[in-house]
């Protein structure tokens, strides 16, 4: 489909995701992101939905594209994977194409390949639909390309100018931790690290904020008994000054996932200065580079993180080098980088197919 007023203006766009970060304690998510970014630069968007129920969302979603259909050219689904949120995602990109739109799915999620090594059908079948698959890096490409899918990369949107980079190099064992406390992300191992630390001698300290999923009681009990428990401090959920705030006193952050992508908490870290620790697991690798971007770890290895930290307080031109690197590496996630691999996806998107040979 061209957009209806000619294939040389703007397309216009409707972001679908749950986009709740616009409620009050909940993470900016990238569909938000990106439809702020481009209502910006005039483009017209529609998005779709910050309720925070997950079937009041999905109804909104359905009521929203049906009713703004003809206003709209391009449908962006930001698709996660995980069972309830591909009913979901298969729910809408069948919609889109019903209705006639151009579909793109933003794949995301470190869970992403195990989701479709498990559902190789029901994947596909949805894959099937876009007109374009992009992912933020090279792991989820290569996923999808495993099941004969071709996917564009495209990083994630950071906000660069937002957060003020402190160069590091002598450090204090001063550590941050910042995702939601979930199994996934393994908040345990961050106060294992910080108990092996303190016993080491070090003065070591740790901040752990994020969005609470059933495991920060949990995590603040178990600081507790391994005796750190004045040394763990847990401020919750972080608004973009609360990031700044604790990203700013802190000089190294450390990431214990056990499935990730390209994770906006590390690049934040990195747009700050902070030298990442982080487990290599999934998109991690694709994302840090050992002993030039970041310091990578086995997944779950208390022993291996606690000691990467050690290197870090010994070695301050290693720290400088992190620090340094980091910046530039969070500069690719910014708009001004990014935009233009969108305009290019778009204007593939929207293009006029071409003509099919018939006999002659």
């Amino acid at each position: 489909m061209i957009p209806a007023d000619g294939p040389t203006l703007r397309p216009r766009l409707c972001f679908i995701g749950p986009l709740v970060g616009r409620n009050p304690g909940f993470v900016v998510t990238q569909g938000e992101r990106l439809s702020g970014h481009f209502l910006t630069e005039g483009y017209s968007v529609v998005t779709a939905s910050s309720a925070l129920n997950r079937y009041r969302r999905l109804l909104d979603m359905i009521t929203t594209l049906v009713r703004e259909r003809t206003r709209v050219d391009v449908v962006i689904i930001h698709t996660y994977g995980g069972g309830r949120s591909f009913i979901v995602e298969d729910i809408m990109s069948w919609l889109a194409r019903r209705l006639g739109r151009r579909v793109i799915l933003v794949l995301h999620g470190g869970g992403m390949p195990e989701f479709m090594a498990s559902f190789p059908r029901w994947s596909a079948r949805v894959l099937r639909r876009a007109h374009a698959l992009i992912a933020p890096s090279e792991y989820l490409a290569r996923a999808v390309s495993r099941h004969g899918f071709r996917c564009r990369i495209i990083p994630n949107v950071v906000d660069v100018q937002e957060y003020v980079h402190r160069p590091r190099r002598a450090l204090r064992p001063r550590l941050l931790w910042v995702r939601t406390f979930h199994e996934i992300y393994n908040p345990s191992m961050a106060v294992h690290v910080v108990a092996r630390l303190r016993e080491s001698g070090l003065d070591a300290t740790l901040v752990m904020a994020g969005q609470d999923r059933g495991l920060q009681e949990p995590t603040h009990r178990l600081a507790e008994r391994l005796g750190v428990g004045k040394a763990v401090r847990f401020p919750g959920f972080l608004d973009m000054a609360g990031k700044k705030r604790e990203g700013g006193e802190a000089d190294i952050f450390i990431n214990t996932s056990h499935f990730d992508n390209m994770p906006v908490t590390v690049v934040e870290a990195c747009a700050m200065g902070l030298p990442v620790v982080s487990v290599g697991v999934g998109g991690i690798l694709d994302l840090l580079r050992h002993d030039e971007t970041g310091l990578i770890v086995p997944d779950g290895d208390v022993e291996a993180m606690a000691g990467a930290v050690r290197r870090l307080l010994a070695e301050p031109a290693l720290a400088e080098t992190l620090s340094r690197n980091g910046r530039g590496l969070a500069e690719r996630s910014a708009w001004q980088r990014v935009r233009p691999l969108w305009g290019d996806l778009l204007a593939s998107v929207v293009a006029p197919e071409p003509a099919r040979g018939g006999p002659s």
